[in-house]
């Protein structure tokens, strides 16, 4: 597992002097450590904002406004296209929508320079080298697997990122945890950077709001199947929430601690478990409105063929008493 990106969190007010200025200019004059283009991606993609609101670049900005970044500082690499297979679920002008694999990384970093998702993507369709992120708006981790929705335009780029900035992005997923859940419920709790662990995020005072809503799907005696919906999207939310709760998703690397081998388990379960090397989490649905049409619209990638296996084995070899 990689390092995490750094977070950058800077604020700035506007001064009289720049009232009625371009805000990309004025964020130029604040923020004058970063290129013109750099801060025009953040202004794009949402990472630096007005007042906590995205706009655009060309938006004027007024006196006593507050430019906020909140932004992470990836290493600098090149996002060439590549002739990768995707599984594309749909396509028009504006958007991309993907059913990811696990397994495979969202866009290039440090120790993943090619061989992303972006890579394929951009390989497929060049025109998304010249969007913030490659048209990415939201990520899956490696080893989540599920279905993603990518900007293919500058004007789809911008209304998903003020969709995903104002929860109005409708994201369920499919997971199996640890232990057996009473009901469903929500989880209110902050994110941030583990204090000690830089490759982990953790529930923490200092962290960033994430709520996380989930609902029982099947319980077996050992483990639940459970559907949760984002309301927040933090890094490794779902993965940190269900185990700051006592039931960490099986086979989380990160976070699944040690392997609970249930008494009794026949050697088909324990197989089972022991081979499910991944965390058990699929992105089943999204829904959000079209850039340009705003109807809603919605995609479902079916369960990839190692979580169907793993929910098999729990429905015959994990069965309640």
């Amino acid at each position: 597992m990689g390092e995490l990106p750094e977070t950058l969190a800077f604020d700035a007010d506007i001064p009289a002097e720049m009232h009625g200025v371009r805000l990309d200019q004025a964020a130029v004059q604040l923020f004058s450590d970063y290129s013109r283009s750099k801060l025009q991606e953040w202004i794009l993609d949402g990472s630096l904002t007005v007042d906590g609101e995205t706009r655009r670049p060309k938006d004027k900005v007024s006196v006593g406004q507050q430019l906020t970044i909140r932004a992470q500082r990836l290493p600098e690499v090149s996002w060439s296209g590549e002739d990768r297979p995707l599984d594309i679920l749909f396509e028009d002008e504006h958007i991309f929508v993907v059913n990811k694999p696990a397994g495979l990384v969202v866009h290039p970093a440090a120790g993943h320079a090619a061989g992303t998702l972006v890579n394929a993507l951009i390989g497929y369709a060049p025109e998304l080298e010249a969007l913030p992120r490659g048209g990415i708006v939201h990520r899956l981790d490696k080893d989540t697997s599920g279905v993603m929705c990518v900007a293919r335009s500058p004007m789809a780029h911008r209304s998903l990122v003020a969709q995903l900035s104002a929860r109005t992005v409708k994201r369920e997923y499919v997971a199996v945890c640890q232990g057996v859940l009473s009901g469903g419920g929500t989880i209110d709790q902050p994110i941030g950077r583990h204090p000690s662990a830089r490759t982990k995020m953790a529930v923490t005072a200092s962290g960033k709001p994430a709520i996380t809503h989930y609902r029982v799907q099947e319980r077996f005696a050992h483990h639940t199947a459970v559907q949760v919906n984002l309301e927040t999207g933090r890094t490794h939310q779902i993965r940190v929430h269900m185990a700051w709760c006592k039931h960490p998703l099986v086979g989380d690397p990160a976070y699944g601690g040690r392997l609970r081998v249930p008494k009794g388990a026949s050697d088909t379960l324990l197989t089972a478990l022991r081979g499910f090397s991944r965390q058990a989490l699929h992105a089943q649905s999204l829904r959000f409105l079209h850039p340009a049409t705003n109807e809603e619209i919605g995609f479902r990638a079916a369960l990839p063929m190692d979580l169907a296996e793993l929910l098999a084995v729990l429905k015959r070899e994990d069965r309640p008493e």
